[in-house]
């Protein structure tokens, strides 16, 4: 590779770094052709942080005592419901759009309650025109789909709880 291409390709990656960062896009996949038997492939991404969210301080200057213990609870309770915490949660593993069907007006891939091998299909994310079918990680029931057909879906989102 000659030194003139390789600083154009370095360009090019950090002219995409800076589209991701300026857009507030999580990923960018480029594939350049330069002709027969040379290609580019480029993936850029990052993770956001999530927001670290206060909980809410329990102040009770004149609350009988037994109120304190039920207002220190519920931010636990609040934060074990999230379902990207569960540990039987399955998440979306790229950026794109949900199709819990192979095709429209066919039968769901999976629904509450169905019980899933290791490797069957959950759903599709369709992402850049691509149908990517996600596996079940492990042998289980479902227990909660947690996006809709047409749900736009960023990696790492939750989208389907197997006990």
């Amino acid at each position: 590779m000659s030194e003139k291409k390789h600083e154009a390709d370095v360009a090019f990656i950090k002219a995409l770094a800076e589209l991701l960062r300026e857009n507030d896009l999580t990923e960018l996949q480029v594939k350049r052709e330069y002709g027969d038997d040379d290609t580019l492939s480029v993936r850029v991404s990052r993770m956001i942080p999530a927001p670290v969210m206060a909980a809410p301080a329990a102040v009770s200057v004149a609350a009988p005592a037994a109120a304190a213990p039920v207002a220190a609870a519920a931010p636990v309770a609040a934060a074990s419901d999230d379902p990207a915490d569960h540990p039987g949660a399955v998440t979306s593993p790229m950026v794109g759009t949900v199709y819990l069907q192979p095709e429209p007006g066919a039968s769901s891939f999976i629904s509450v309650g169905t019980q899933v091998a290791e490797g069957d299909t959950l759903l599709i994310v369709e992402a850049m025109k691509t149908m990517n079918h996600i596996p079940a990680p492990r042998a289980g029931t479902v227990k909660r789909i947690l996006v809709g057909d047409g749900d736009a879906v960023e990696y790492g989102t939750p989208l389907v709880i197997l006990e």
